[in-house]
């Protein structure tokens, strides 16, 4: 059976968790429209709940900071996607956490004088780091997504992440696209092409897939091909079969 680790999970659970804090619009007076604004807005210095949503922002950075940490400084792992995947992992939560320091000043799709102010390049620089820090942040969680899930399919077929990730994969890239595409709409002058509902699915499937990961490092299951005399695990660590008398992890 896999080896559970319950630390890495536990903290991928919570990084989850705290990384839908986005989705309290629904119950906060936020004055934003979901389906036309960005979800980084409602964190901007100038809004209500700002301090709320850039502090849930810094620590679902920080948990899924730490997760990646965790396993990363376990013993070596053979698998250059799970090393890829954890680094990757590691690379998004201190993006998130950056991110969350370098807040937008104001709201640029609901507001139009602040929307001015950003083209004519007046808002503080934090303003336009911001974009970076997110940018980066998403292509770690991208290049997590893909080189986690790949792992698990190969070497723990029965995982929930092996079964049910490369849909979300495929569903975040679409997301990914639809997101880019509406970015570009808006600032063409169309309408924004539901950009706060294709950002929002951006980032929601993000948080399943963590949970889901969370869960497949708890959850046993039979590791997968043999390659040469060893097995790896969902994790990508060797594993010796029964019987050897040594179980290497």
């Amino acid at each position: 059976m896999i080896e559970p680790r319950p630390t890495t999970a536990a903290l991928l659970a919570l990084g989850a968790l705290t990384y839908t804090a986005w989705a309290l619009e629904a119950v906060l007076p936020t004055g934003l429209t979901p389906a036309h604004t960005y979800v980084s807005e409602l964190a901007a210095r100038n809004q209500p709940y700002g301090t709320l949503f850039r502090t849930t922002d810094l620590l679902a950075g920080v948990l899924v900071w730490a997760a990646g940490l965790t396993a990363s400084l376990r013993s070596p792992s053979p698998g250059r996607w799970t090393r890829a995947g954890w680094a990757a992992l590691v690379v998004f939560g201190a993006a998130t956490a950056v991110d969350s320091r370098l807040p937008l000043s104001c709201a640029p799709t609901a507001d139009p004088a602040c929307a001015a102010q950003e083209r004519a390049g007046l808002l503080p620089v934090a303003h336009s780091a911001h974009s970076v820090s997110s940018t980066v942040a998403l292509c770690g969680m991208l290049v997590a997504m893909v080189a986690l899930t790949l792992t698990a399919r190969r070497y723990a077929p029965r995982a929930p992440l092996a079964r049910s990730g490369p849909a979300l994969v495929t569903l975040e890239l679409a997301a990914t696209a639809w997101t880019l595409a509406a970015v570009a709409a808006l600032e063409a002058g169309h309408d924004g092409w539901g950009l706060g509902i294709a950002q929002r699915l951006q980032v929601g499937v993000i948080a399943v897939w963590l949970g889901l990961l969370a869960v497949s490092l708890v959850r046993p299951t039979t590791p997968g091909v043999p390659l040469g005399g060893r097995v790896l695990d969902v994790l990508g660590r060797e594993r010796v079969p029964s019987g050897s008398g040594d179980t290497r992890s």
